[in-house]
């Protein structure tokens, strides 16, 4: 497959579940305390907890004609126009392609799978990228064909490192990122121990 780090060349990890994809569009996840200034073409939004869903950075990023994609919870919290998704949902917006797909936890109360929560795999200069928002490993990830997956690490809101080593088997994917650590749960150590354990190729990025 060649360096890995070549698929992720237009990936920033922002911190916890908040990445950045820099193409001829700009695309991103989960915006929460970013200093990133770079203005979007599309944000996605997984759901609507504070860390997933924050208005002022939606704000800073937002500008005339970007979209904003986000499941039905978030309406009330958004003061802007937005492409409303649920799990099995397909748009596009601003020339990207977007797949809403399921995200939730099969056993923890935190993200049940009644709340409708998404992740995204949307696709960018013909490059696929799946972010699994706050999920942890369930049976719809079998489904998963992407290039990129941004899988959460950290535990406790939702998969382990471990976890996250069997999901990542479980996709066609070409890549994996860690992210959902080093802020509220979760350390380096998780993004470590996840990329001795998986066995698709792993790319820990540097927080920017």
């Amino acid at each position: 497959m060649g360096d890995p780090r070549e698929l992720v060349k237009n990936a920033r990890w922002l911190g916890h579940a908040s990445v950045m994809v820099k193409g001829s569009r700009t695309v991103y996840v989960d915006p929460w305390e970013v200093d990133a200034t770079d203005p979007a073409d599309v944000i996605l939004v997984t759901h609507d907890h504070y860390d997933h869903l924050s208005p002022p950075d939606i704000a800073k990023l937002a500008r005339k004609g970007t979209a904003i994609v986000a499941t039905a919870p978030c309406r009330a919290k958004l003061n802007w126009a937005i492409t409303l998704v649920e799990p099995g949902s397909r748009v596009t917006v601003n020339g990207v392609e977007v797949e809403a797909v399921p995200s939730y936890n099969p056993g923890k109360q935190f993200h049940p799978r009644k709340a409708g929560n998404v992740g995204y795999v949307f696709t960018v200069d013909g490059v696929r990228w799946y972010h699994a928002g706050d999920t942890d490993q369930i049976p719809e990830m079998k489904d998963i064909r992407a290039d990129v997956a941004f899988l959460p690490v950290g535990g406790t809101y939702t998969m382990t490192a471990e976890e996250a080593a069997k999901a990542a088997s479980m996709m066609q994917v070409k890549v994996v990122v860690p992210m959902h650590y080093a802020k509220i749960v979760g350390s380096l150590d998780d993004a470590e121990r996840f990329a001795k354990l998986c066995s698709v190729p792993v790319v820990i990025l540097e927080k920017t």
